[in-house]
């Protein structure tokens, strides 16, 4: 064995190295809202208000929920390509039925859930892909939307304004709703044993079913979880809208999948991270409208925007992936 001779140090560990690596790459969601944050203090400095940020974040409460529900269906290595569209579909259901008539709603819309389970039980037992059979319902989501409310209108239920128009003291109502949301999903999804189930069915199904426990059943259970979160989302986003259009939620499809890849999460191997999902969220609503307008940059732009974002970040955790190898 060498000696060390003395007065040198070392050269740092391969194991160090990666570890600084992964902390990097759990730190990038974080650090993409940092800059969003800075580049609108630098724009506007005002923006930064108990004010600006309910104008700021109004609308990044439904994409969060649309983002967690997106977050369930990639933890079991699958895709939904239908949470915009029902979205639309739940934000209709709520400014009709649920308003007019509150019992028939809710049924609908817990029969949406259940809808969600059959579909997870379906992709499983015929090994169907999750693509088609949810761009299949995406079509089946809309005209249901169509049917239900032809053209704009509707209106909110009280108690659904209420809720979304609640001002607390000190910390706004959008940021208060992200910190719940994150922390809810990520107790239940990353501290709880039935949770690493569910990540483990993205990560190493056969592993699982050797252990005993049912696939069948955990993506029945991830799809259920993915309507949930996904009528949550309908109706927050009513309640902020006040009105329901058929169409109100068709950009949430990929708003919903670059918030997941954005907040850390991978089409594969179950790796999703609920508390990125949440941030990834946030960046793109403050990314898609209020940095491009105190850009003065039109609003055509804002999907590049996103895009453009989504990229970068992409791009570092590649070069960081790299460094943790």
């Amino acid at each position: 064995m060498t000696a060390i001779a003395p007065g040198t140090l070392p050269k740092t560990s391969p194991r160090g190295g990666a570890a600084r690596a992964r902390m990097l790459r759990g730190l990038l969601p974080a650090l993409s809202l940092a800059l969003v944050l800075l580049a609108i203090a630098w724009l506007n400095p005002r923006a930064i208000s108990y004010f600006g940020f309910n104008l700021m974040l109004n609308l990044a409460i439904p994409i969060a929920l649309a983002t967690i529900a997106q977050m369930f269906v990639i933890a079991g290595n699958e895709l939904d390509l239908s949470i915009g569209t029902f979205v639309g579909f739940v934000g209709c259901v709520t400014a009709t039925w649920l308003r007019d008539a509150p019992l028939l709603g809710i049924v609908v819309l817990m029969g949406s859930i259940g809808v969600y389970a059959l579909l997870g039980a379906l992709i499983h037992l015929r090994n169907l892909p999750s693509i088609v059979v949810t761009l299949g319902m995406s079509f089946v989501w809309q005209g249901l939307a169509i049917l239900i409310l032809p053209k704009p209108g509707g209106k909110a239920p009280d108690w659904l304004l209420s809720i979304m128009s609640f001002k607390p003291p000190y910390i706004p109502f959008p940021i208060l709703a992200a910190l719940l949301i994150a922390a809810v999903v990520h107790f239940g999804l990353m501290r709880t044993s039935y949770g690493v189930i569910l990540r483990g069915s993205g990560g190493n199904g056969a592993a699982l079913r050797r252990a005993g426990w049912s696939l069948l059943r955990t993506k029945i259970a991830l799809f259920a979880l993915t309507g949930l979160f996904g009528v949550l989302s309908g109706m927050a986003l009513i309640g902020i809208t006040t009105s329901a259009d058929a169409n109100i939620g068709n950009g949430y499809t990929l708003l919903s999948i670059a918030g997941v890849i954005l907040g850390g999460g991978e089409f594969v191997g179950g790796r999703v991270s609920p508390i990125g999902a949440v941030i990834g969220a946030l960046t793109l609503a403050l990314a898609a409208s209020p940095l491009l307008t105190f850009m003065h940059i039109p609003p055509d732009w804002q999907v590049a925007a996103n895009g453009a974002i989504l990229i970068i970040v992409l791009a570092a955790r590649v070069l960081i992936s790299r460094r943790e190898r």
